[in-house]
């Protein structure tokens, strides 16, 4: 099994910038996939993007050019840089392992 730790979530204005971490207690290297994903208010959860084991990244369209999905392997985190925010991207965001574990979620809160 995976512990998953989110954190770096706050209130940030519009086009402002947030960078949250996710630590797992396993070697992130061993684990095949880990990803963001978030849910807005009465709104399904979606995927925001992806890294695989071997450095492979995938981005939803929403956040295509503005969000950066990486991982510090030393460390066992993993981190999403995201830039120019926008309020539709207010939501909780949730770390997810193996596409099974997930993480409790932080919150970003887009807004002026």
């Amino acid at each position: 099994q995976v512990q998953l730790v989110e954190s770096g979530g706050g209130l940030v204005q519009p086009g402002g910038s947030l960078r949250l971490s996710c630590a797992a207690s396993r070697n992130i290297f061993s684990i095949n996939i880990m990803g963001w994903y978030r849910q807005g208010p009465g709104k399904q959860r979606e995927l925001v993007a992806t890294i695989t084991s071997d450095g492979s990244t995938n981005y939803a369209d929403s956040v295509k050019g503005r969000f950066t999905i990486s991982r510090d392997v030393a460390k066992n985190t993993v981190h999403l840089q995201m830039n120019s925010l926008k309020p539709e991207d207010t939501a909780i965001y949730y770390c997810n392992a193996h596409s099974y574990y997930w993480g409790q979620g932080t919150q970003v809160t887009v807004s002026s």
